[in-house]
């Protein structure tokens, strides 16, 4: 039995469209039991919530042990990349949970105050992270599972190299293995002074939303209930993310095994600090398409990469002030990335200059034919119709070149 506690909250995104109640809790008990899993699901729910949450459990067959609560958070997101607004719910007493293996994330309303022989705790929090045992939590066997950020700030923000970051974790909370997130660089995993890289994988189709609750969820069901070693359990766990993403649905066991996506490749000055440039290419003459390379150039940036904007960095002009300067940007760049609904002309010369150049070329369109897209395909463009896949696919290119 896996005892998860955390948030269970609606999620709303606008595109693609979501609504459904899960929060990290819920994504990681629907996880594990199709992972085979038996799972009791604590967290706090409003009146409105609570009925959904319970067919849910019916159907899938997990234990539901409710607080309840005047009304639950709530996330909005325009994209799965977008900052999101939040619903803020008032501030609830401790949860308080004794159970052998539990999985343990951060949350909103209140935190959980953990006494088991096994636990792996998500901080879930970039702004604030809380310290497993700062609210009394205790734990034989300790498993902390965060990105680099999080790790970082519950270091005082001091940066080292991540096996450090890694290191002074376990010994200041008192962890037996730490897993670090590194975006396309994989996960660091350290256990027993020694650390070891489990890559990241690339998908066609990237799904956002809870794939950080689905490497935990994964993970903690691999280390804690199947006896995995931490370096298995933590490979299983970004496979499972990247299934996740792809198909936006959760693996069986069977599926899990079966799959086997390309592990991203990163070069070797990207490894040693270089910075990639990205020239983000697209229209700019009308607030939806201005919103749009803002929104791309804002996430591209969060992503650690330089971006070449024309807009942003040359603006509008004649030929002979902004063409030079816009190839200037093309030659510098490691990766184009192109809005190309609409075909602007600007665009298309842009991604036609930079495959001649050999420069890698994403090319982001939902609402064109395939026949216009014919030239971009048949020029190798990476073709996405997703602005969220579209992101991603831009930085494993960028990382790799």
């Amino acid at each position: 039995m896996l005892t998860i506690v955390g948030g269970i909250y609606r999620e709303v995104c606008l595109r693609p469209q979501w609504d459904e109640v899960y929060g990290s809790a819920g994504r990681a008990a629907s996880a594990v039991v199709k992972l085979g899993g038996e799972v009791e699901l604590t967290g706090y729910l409003d009146a409105g919530l609570l009925p959904i949450v319970q067919a849910r459990a019916a159907e899938e067959g997990f234990g539901l042990s409710a607080t309840e609560l005047p009304r639950s958070a709530a996330f909005f997101y325009t994209h799965g990349l977008s900052v999101p607004n939040i619903r803020w719910p008032e501030r609830q007493p401790d949860l308080h949970v004794k159970a052998e293996k539990v999985l343990r994330f951060g949350m909103l309303e209140g935190t959980a105050v953990i006494d088991a022989e096994y636990a792996v705790f998500d901080p879930q929090n970039v702004m604030g992270p809380e310290a497993f045992a700062k609210n009394g939590s205790k734990a034989k066997h300790l498993a902390l599972v965060l990105n680099l950020y999080e790790a970082v700030q519950l270091l005082d923000g001091v940066r080292q190299e991540p096996a450090e970051i890694a290191k002074r974790l376990a010994q200041e909370q008192g962890a037996e293995v730490v897993v670090l997130k590194m975006g396309p660089k994989g996960a660091l995993v350290y256990h027993q002074d020694k650390h070891h890289l489990v890559p990241a994988y690339s998908t066609s189709r990237v799904w956002k939303i809870g794939s950080g609750d689905q490497f935990a969820a994964n993970f903690a069901y691999a280390w804690m209930e199947e006896g995995r070693e931490p370096v298995v359990a933590a490979e299983r766990a970004s496979r499972a993310t990247a299934f996740y993403a792809q198909h936006r649905r959760y693996p069986s066991p069977e599926e899990l095994d079966a799959f086997a996506p390309a592990p991203l490749q990163v070069s070797d000055k990207y490894k040693d600090g270089y910075v990639p440039t990205v020239y983000l290419a697209g229209p700019f003459f009308t607030l939806g398409q201005l919103w749009v390379i803002e929104q791309a150039r804002n996430c591209l940036r969060d992503m650690g990469l330089n971006v070449f904007s024309p807009y942003h960095d040359v603006g509008h002009g004649p030929a002979d002030r902004v063409v030079r300067q816009d190839v200037d940007g093309i030659h510098k760049s490691d990766v184009i990335l192109a809005v190309g609904d609409g075909l602007d002309s600007g665009t298309i010369f842009e991604v036609g200059y930079a495959r001649a150049r050999g420069i890698p070329v994403v090319f982001y369109a939902e609402n064109e034919s395939q026949e216009d897209l014919k030239m971009m395909e048949g020029t190798d463009c990476f073709l996405r119709d997703d602005f969220v896949s579209a992101i991603y696919q831009t930085v494993w290119a960028a990382v790799s070149a």
